[in-house]
């Protein structure tokens, strides 16, 4: 049991996982892919939350709403707060961590992906995590991409299709390919 735990407090600490580290890990993974049909073939909202729950192994709040078809690769990294709305196809890679603070939006087709790999070509097929953390009241517009290792501030908006590899201070709105900033919000 504490190599369980070791692999996955390491995961969300971040950085560098090898392929020999990662047995633990798959349980969850083909856990998540075991579940994810069910998720995806709700009809309520209240039958979403209850099977997406057991997917993240957290309780999600009433206030808070995902559209199905909703993607993860791993769930029990995934932390929502309170009124957050998350909208059709979303994908996330959580294995590094996401969480999503109170009051966020999150557009469809939106991919939210804490997992890279190394450049150096003998390891790359490691896994090289970092967390995403989306803050209050931020909306990501639809098609947007958030890559490992990005905060979206407080209040913050990022635009439809923009790929954000970098952190957005609170009330900016960002746009492009890679992101940039656009303008503050008063």
């Amino acid at each position: 049991m504490s190599q369980k735990i070791d692999i996955f407090q390491r995961m969300l600490a971040g950085g560098i996982i090898r392929n020999d580290e990662m047995e633990d890990a798959w349980e969850t993974v083909f856990r998540a892919q075991r579940l994810s049909p069910a998720l995806n073939a709700s009809t309520t909202i209240d039958e979403m939350r209850e099977r997406l729950s057991e997917i993240i192994d957290s309780k999600i709040d009433k206030s808070t709403t995902v559209f199905v078809p909703f993607y993860t690769n791993f769930g029990k990294h995934i932390k929502l707060g309170k009124n957050v709305f998350i909208n059709h196809a979303c994908s996330f890679l959580d294995l590094g961590g996401i969480t999503i603070e109170d009051d966020v939006l999150i557009g469809p087709r939106v991919n939210l992906t804490t997992e890279n790999h190394p450049v150096d070509r003998t390891k790359r097929k490691y896994l090289d995590l970092k967390s995403i953390h989306i803050k209050r009241n931020a909306w990501i517009g639809a098609g947007a991409t958030i890559l490992p290792g990005v905060t979206i501030g407080e209040n913050s908006i990022v635009a439809a299709g923009a790929v954000v590899n970098k952190d957005v201070p609170d009330n900016s709105i960002v746009g492009g390919i890679p992101a940039k900033f656009i303008k503050a919000i008063e």
